[in-house]
C-alpha cells in the first residue's frame, strides 16, 4: 500500500496502525512461551553485563603485559567493544542448546543468537578499518540488512519503504530511494577518497615531478573522483541529471554574487600551482608573516612560522600582494647585519675581526664569501655592514643575526675595540647683562669671608 501525504495527516490512518500493532502484540508477544523466552534472554544479558567488565580488564591487562606489538594492540582495540556481545552470544547459545535438548520453545532465542552472531562477525570485520566513523556506519548498515534477512522481513521492509513516498509533480521520491542514494553516495565517496589517497602517495613518489605539480595533480584527481562518485550515485538511483540544469544556473548566480572570494581563492590556488611561484618548503614573507610553506590548499596557503604558529593565508592574497620568496630560484640568502665602531678605532682592524667572527659560524657560507663594508660616518660611530650568505633560511634569520653579533662582540671586546653610544657636548653661556652684577656679588662675598672666619 502506498502512503500519500494525505494519509500522513489523516488521524484515522495512524489509529488503524495502532490497532494493527495492538492485535500483533496480543497474538505474538502476550504468550507464555514468548514471555518465557524473553525472560531467559533478559537474564542472560544481565549476567553477561556483570561478567563483561572483568573480561575487558583481563584482555587489556594481557595486552599491556605483552606490549609493543602493533598487531596485538589493534586486535585489543577491535575486541574490547565486542566483549559484552561475545559473552552474551556464548551464554545465549548455551541456553538455546538446553532449550532444544529439552524441547522447549526457542524460536525467539534462536533469532537473538543469530542477530548476536551477525553483529559480532560484522563488527570484527568492519573494525579493521582505521576510520571509526566509517567502521560504525558500515557495521550498522550491514547488521540492519542481516537482521531483516534473519527476521524474514527484508522484502516487506523494502516494499514498505518504497510505499512511503511523496510526489512532487512528476517526480516520485520514496524513503527507499533516499536511503539507497545516501548509502551509495557514502560508499562511493569513501571509495573515491581512498583511491585519491593511494594515487596521491603514488604521485608524491615520482621524482621527476616538482612539488607544485604533485599537489596540483593530487587536487585535480581528488576533485574528479569525487565528482564521478556523486554523478554515479545520482544515476544509480534513477535521477535524471538534466533536472539539475536549473539548479546549476542558480548555483552560477550564487557564485557570481555570494561566492566570489571562494572561487577567487580556488582559481588563485590553481594559478599558484601552475606558475610554481611558491611550493611546499619555500621560505616566504607575506606582510608581517615570515615562515615556510607547509602546504598548498584549494582555498589557502599554510605558512608555518618559527614560533610554531600556522598562518592560513588566502590564495588571493598570495596572488595580489607582494610576496618575498626567499628560496624561489635558490636557497642561498644574503643577510645584512649593521655594526658600529667608535672613531678611535682602526676600521681596517675592525673589518678583519668581523671576517673572523663570520668564519666561526657554521651556517654562514664560505662561497659566496662574507663581505664587510664601510657604509658611512655617523654622529657617534663609523658605520659598518656585514653581508653574509646562508643556505637554510627555514632555520631562522633572527637567531643567526644574534649569533653573529655575539661573535663580533667577543672579538671587539677581546681586542679593545669600543662599540660607541651617542655622546653630546653641552656649552653653557652667561648673558652679558649679568656679568657686572655677578662680579660685584663675588667681591662682596670675598670681603665678608675673612670676618666670618
Amino acid at each position: 500500500m502506498e502512503v500519500t501525504l494525505n494519509d500522513l495527516v489523516n488521524p484515522n490512518f495512524w489509529l488503524s496502525l495502532l490497532v494493527q500493532a495492538e492485535t500483533w502484540v496480543r497474538a505474538y508477544i502476550l504468550d507464555w512461551n514468548t514471555l518465557g523466552q524473553i525472560a531467559c534472554i533478559t537474564a542472560v544479558f544481565l549476567i553477561s553485563r556483570l561478567v563483561a567488565p572483568k573480561v575487558s580488564t583481563w584482555v587489556q591487562g594481557l595486552a599491556k603485559r605483552r606490549g609493543g606489538d602493533p598487531l596485538l594492540d589493534r586486535f585489543v582495540v577491535v575486541l574490547t567493544p565486542l566483549v559484552l556481545p561475545a559473552i552474551w552470544l556464548a551464554l545465549q547459545s548455551f541456553s538455546l542448546a538446553v532449550a532444544v535438548h529439552e524441547g522447549w520453545a526457542h524460536h525467539i532465542i534462536q533469532i537473538v543468537v543469530s542477530l548476536l552472531a551477525a553483529w559480532v562477525i560484522i563488527r570484527m570485520t568492519s573494525g579493521l578499518l582505521r576510520d571509526p566513523v566509517w567502521s560504525k556506519f558500515i557495521a550498522v548498515v550491514a547488521w540492519c540488512v542481516a537482521a531483516l534477512s534473519i527476521l524474514s522481513l527484508f522484502d516487506e521492509t523494502l516494499d514498505l519503504l518504497d510505499a512511503m513516498a511523496l510526489r512532487i509533480g512528476e517526480i516520485r521520491i520514496s524513503l527507499l530511494l533516499v536511503i539507497k542514494g545516501v548509502i551509495s553516495l557514502a560508499v562511493l565517496l569513501w571509495a573515491a577518497t581512498l583511491a585519491s589517497s593511494v594515487f596521491e602517495r603514488r604521485i608524491g613518489k615520482l621524482p621527476h615531478l616538482t612539488p607544485t605539480v604533485r599537489v596540483l595533480f593530487s587536487k585535480l584527481l581528488k576533485i574528479v573522483l569525487i565528482t564521478i562518485a556523486v554523478v554515479v550515485s545520482l544515476s544509480s538511483i534513477g535521477i535524471d541529471l538534466t533536472a539539475f540544469a536549473v539548479l546549476g544556473g542558480a548555483i552560477g548566480v550564487g557564485i557570481g554574487f555570494g561566492l566570489q572570494k571562494i572561487v577567487s581563492n580556488l582559481i588563485s590556488g590553481v594559478i599558484i600551482l601552475l606558475d610554481r611561484s611558491i611550493k611546499p618548503g619555500d621560505v616566504i614573507s607575506v606582510g608581517d608573516t615570515f615562515g615556510w610553506v607547509g602546504s598548498l590548499g584549494a582555498r589557502y596557503t599554510s605558512v608555518v612560522t618559527r614560533d610554531g604558529m600556522e598562518w592560513l593565508i588566502p590564495n588571493e592574497d598570495i596572488i595580489t600582494q607582494q610576496v618575498v620568496n626567499w628560496s624561489y630560484s635558490s636557497n642561498a640568502v644574503r643577510l645584512r647585519v649593521p655594526v658600529g665602531v667608535s672613531y678611535d678605532t682602526n676600521p681596517r682592524r675592525a673589518i678583519e675581526l668581523c671576517f673572523e667572527a663570520a668564519d666561526e659560524i657554521d651556517r654562514i657560507l664560505k662561497n659566496p664569501k662574507c663581505n664587510v663594508l664601510v657604509t658611512g660616518f655617523g654622529d657617534s660611530s663609523i658605520d659598518l655592514e656585514m653581508r653574509v650568505w646562508i643556505q637554510d633560511p627555514q632555520n631562522g634569520l633572527g637567531n643567526l643575526r644574534s649569533a653573529l653579533l655575539l661573535k663580533v662582540w667577543d672579538k671587539f671586546h677581546e681586542h679593545g675595540i669600543e662599540i660607541p653610544f651617542p655622546q653630546r657636548d653641552l656649552h653653557l653661556k652667561t648673558p652679558k647683562d649679568l656679568g657686572p652684577a655677578l662680579a660685584g656679588a663675588a667681591e662682596q662675598l670675598a670681603a665678608k669671608t675673612p670676618g666670618q672666619s
